[in-house]
């Protein structure tokens, strides 16, 4: 079973893994091979603060906004709209 983050920001298993991962502190959603979150946590940051999504629809629910690094077209949308 995965911990999965729903729209309404509570936690739930899922025999599916998420598809989407966030940075609970700074509300950041981003794909799972981003570069720059992959840095982050092989430098030991990030891991205590790691939520999962099931898609990307589900991360914007909660709350998060994209990665510039990662997602930087939906990035400027989200920065255009904000």
């Amino acid at each position: 079973m995965y911990t999965l983050l729903g729209g309404d920001g509570v936690p739930y298993q899922s025999p599916t893994p998420g598809t989407f991962g966030g940075y609970k502190p700074m509300r950041i959603y981003g794909r799972l091979d981003c570069r720059s979150a992959l840095r982050h946590i092989a430098a030991g940051h990030y891991v205590p603060h790691r939520v999962f999504f099931a898609d990307e629809v589900t991360a914007v629910t909660a709350g998060y906004r994209p990665c510039a690094r990662c997602l930087p077209a939906a990035y400027r949308e989200w920065k255009q709209q904000s």
